[in-house]
């Protein structure tokens, strides 16, 4: 199998660290011309010390018009569409678990604007020039915690990450007769960030063996892993498939 992707402007959001950083450099890899944001300016200057085209812009996703105003930018720049979509910014932004009624409503948004608003808005911007190109690819990266109750135990990053399995299923629907797919990969355990590495050391020497024993290949999975799913979903190769999740989890 032989995957190139010269010639293609791939967007990959959450490309300052671990998956987005992971997903930016391997697109790169591949010849694509790659158009990378996240929050901060020294973190995406170090995803772009790779081989291949990196292009990064620093701002706010959720900030009214960043999204549609980002991929406008891109588009201008490159006189064309983009060709692939990884929504992956998201996470918990600095929350811990703590009981429903404890948590105030400007937290709850707050996650939901950055795992499902903002996939919403990026998805909205570029369905027209996908649209007008006749084909495309959106990958959105949901979570296992999309799919069942989330180890976090975080109440909003479980909701807003079922809902945007829920949105990229509708969107493959709409986008399909566009010659456009959307499908989603949803990560295992990966010590991909501060708050997952804090969440795995608060399970002390037993829950870690415990939790590695839990899968099928005994180890921990890489930001390389997931990279190398969207890759393939993004790829010729998956031309026929839409609308799926896939868990990228070492058969947890």
């Amino acid at each position: 199998m032989h995957i190139r992707f010269d010639g293609v402007t791939v967007a990959v959001t959450g490309a300052g660290h671990g998956f987005g950083r992971a997903i930016a450099r391997g697109f790169a890899g591949l010849g694509a011309r790659v158009f990378a944001c996240d929050l901060s300016d020294a973190e995406l200057a170090e995803t772009a010390k790779a081989e291949g085209s990196i292009t990064t812009a620093a701002f706010d996703l959720t900030a009214p018009g960043a999204a549609a105003g980002w991929i406008r930018s891109v588009e201008d720049a490159t006189g064309g569409a983009v060709g692939v979509l990884v929504c992956n910014a998201g996470g918990v932004r600095g929350q811990v678990m703590r009981p429903v009624e404890d948590v105030p409503e400007e937290d709850w948004h707050a996650i939901f604007d950055i795992n499902a608003h903002a996939a919403f808005r990026l998805a909205k911007a570029v369905a027209p020039g996908m649209k007008r190109a006749r084909g495309g690819r959106i990958v959105t990266i949901s979570s296992g915690a999309g799919l069942k109750p989330s180890r976090t135990g975080i109440q909003a990053y479980c909701a807003a990450k079922h809902a945007l399995v829920g949105l990229t299923r509708q969107l493959s629907r709409e986008f399909g007769p566009h010659g456009i797919t959307v499908n989603s990969v949803a990560p295992g355990f990966v010590l991909s960030n501060p708050a997952s590495i804090a969440q795995f050391e608060s399970y002390g020497e037993a829950g870690k063996r415990a939790m590695i024993e839990g899968i099928a290949m005994r180890r921990l999975g890489a930001a390389e892993d997931i990279a190398n799913a969207v890759i393939f979903l993004a790829s010729p190769y998956a031309g026929w498939i839409t609308g799926q999740v896939v868990p990228v989890d070492g058969g947890t």
